[in-house]
């Protein structure tokens, strides 16, 4: 069975479903089935998705660098607290 990308056309939901070629999908939000068939994510490929991706990924190493510190210096705070 392939999967296709779709967007329902009622609540604006996208969503990915397996479908066979008699079958019609619902959409799993509202339940409609006013759907617009999309282009899979799969089959477009470019270096300005490629960037965006990479983008999006050093954001999130980034981020999670962050939160990792900020829990670090709130561990060596209680300690020195505990010591004292």
């Amino acid at each position: 069975m392939p999967m296709y990308d779709f967007r329902c056309r009622t609540c604006g939901h996208d969503f990915e479903a397996l479908v066979r070629s008699q079958d019609s999908p619902a959409c799993p939000s509202c339940h409609g089935h006013d759907l617009e068939q999309l282009l899979s994510s799969f089959a477009v490929s470019s270096a300005d998705r490629r960037a965006a991706a990479a983008s999006a990924s050093r954001k999130k190493a980034a981020a999670t660098a962050v939160r990792d510190n900020i829990a670090l210096e709130r561990e060596v705070e209680k300690h020195r607290r505990e010591d004292h």
